[in-house]
């Protein structure tokens, strides 16, 4: 019995695909750069037991399984491999539970970010984590390359809210890790070690989710600066001193006249920086002013402060709107993903710029400078060999200054098959043989997801 006629004996026919127009729209996330294979048959389970009768099959055949989410990811994580089995998620896409007394939610991995916020948001509760795509981004893609947000300074990441998880295993089997308690500490912390796995150790089926109380509405102020280094100085004062912005955001230069080019914000063009800053505290008007402070003693030209929430949004606008804006730049583009010490900030700026012009690129810089996470974005002419080529050298130029100063060539959106060279060179030789260690032992088959991440 082949592959389908297997797969038919426990899946109804609509969850099957196999229409090669149809297969290869499934082929690829968002990514630049990462080759992508053409997929035998594309699924679309709805339950628990139907992914683990895949999985079963897939076992039994030998056949390799790319799970997918939403594909809005970064980093060629969700790409199909030739002949393999694409496990896409986007039905199973139910919120089971939102529980106001234990502050949880129990949701399925096709469960869109946006949807689940505003649905805790009914019960007075609140996710944190806010991928950029969070309108089209989904639960489960986000555990699986650990996302993050533009909140994460002060709420965390993805991971600092999964509580617990159900995966089913290579072989079919149901694995339920963690808890719904608000502390636990038994055994090893396998959910911890699911996420961020890119579905190269078991499909997640199910989240447990930690929620908080809805913070009071934001207030946010944006500061023009004569460089990047004041800039990144007001960063780190404004940590030193003790205060949670709720948001800390940096646009360069490059990123800001790609704004006001595509959406006529008028943002000063003659800025080297430009500083975002919200608080969603009881006194959020007493923390900006004291945030406007020193970002003035830093040396900015202007602090601008919001009155009102219609105000901040206003001000936000132009940092929801920069990668978009840079991608009308170019024909094509690799956004970056390097985190650094916050005390290095200014050097990972500088060194980018110098990169670029190394390169002949433009590249713009935003970055959730709270977290010291940048997002260098490399503009190019996808059509022209030489361009490409050198778009792709000053990616690499830029994940090797990220290192050399101390920091990590991903902050959130993962490893994929973009940066698999670099995560050998960050994690050694030992972390990396340990790393296929684990890998073995939940696959020994090496059928999930195989050629991302080692």
């Amino acid at each position: 019995m082949d592959l389908i006629a297997r797969l038919r004996a426990g899946l109804p026919g609509e969850a099957i695909l196999t229409d090669p127009d149809i297969t290869g729209s499934y082929a690829n996330d968002m990514a630049s750069f990462c080759e992508a294979g053409t997929p035998a048959v594309v699924v679309l389970p709805r339950t628990v037991e139907q992914v683990q009768h895949i999985m079963r099959t897939a076992t039994e055949l030998r056949v390799p399984v790319v799970p997918q989410g939403a594909r809005t990811g970064l980093s060629g994580a969700a790409n199909a491999s030739d002949g393999c089995l694409v496990l896409s998620l986007v039905k199973m896409d139910r919120i089971i539970e939102i529980n106001p007394v234990d502050r949880i939610a129990v949701v399925e991995p096709g469960v869109i970010n946006a949807v689940l916020s505003r649905a805790v948001n009914e019960h007075g509760l609140y996710y944190p984590p806010d991928p950029s795509s969070w309108e089209q981004c989904s639960i489960g893609g986000n555990i699986g390359t650990a996302s993050g947000g533009l909140c994460c300074v002060k709420y965390g990441v993805t991971a600092e809210y999964v509580l617990g998880l159900d995966v089913v295993l290579a072989d079919g089997r149901l694995l339920t890790t963690g808890r719904r308690t608000a502390k636990g500490v038994a055994g090893y912390d396998l959910t911890r070690l699911f996420v961020g796995s890119e579905g190269s150790l078991g499909i997640v089926v199910r989240a447990v989710l930690a929620l908080k109380p809805e913070p009071p509405g934001q207030l946010a102020l944006a500061a023009e600066f004569p460089s990047t280094a004041a800039a990144c100085e007001a960063v780190c004062e404004i940590m030193a001193r003790g205060h949670a912005p709720a948001l800390l955001e940096l646009m360069d230069r490059t990123s800001i006249r790609a704004v006001n080019a595509m959406a006529q914000m008028g943002l000063p063009e003659s800025t080297e920086a430009l500083l975002l800053a919200a608080f969603d505290t009881p006194e959020p008007a007493a923390d900006l002013a004291a945030v406007g402070a020193l970002c003035t003693a830093a040396g900015a030209t202007e602090v601008v402060p919001a009155e009102t929430a219609a105000e901040s949004d206003l001000l936000l606008q132009a940092r929801r709107l920069t990668l978009t804006a840079l991608e009308q730049v170019k024909s094509a583009t690799m956004i970056d993903d390097v985190c650094v010490p916050r005390s290095r900030l200014a050097e990972m700026l500088d060194g980018t710029a110098a990169i670029a012009e190394k390169y002949g690129l433009t590249i713009g810089v935003c970055a959730h400078a709270g977290d010291g996470n940048t997002h260098p974005t490399v503009c190019f002419d996808a059509a022209d060999p030489d361009e490409s080529r050198r778009a792709r050298a000053s990616f690499d130029d830029i994940m090797a200054l990220g290192l050399q100063l101390g920091g990590t060539i991903t902050g959130e959106h993962g490893v994929g098959v973009l940066k698999k060279e670099w995560l050998a060179r960050e994690l050694g030789p030992v972390g990396l043989e340990l790393q296929r260690g684990i890998k073995d032992v939940f696959d020994p088959l090496g059928i999930l997801n195989p050629g991302k991440l080692f």
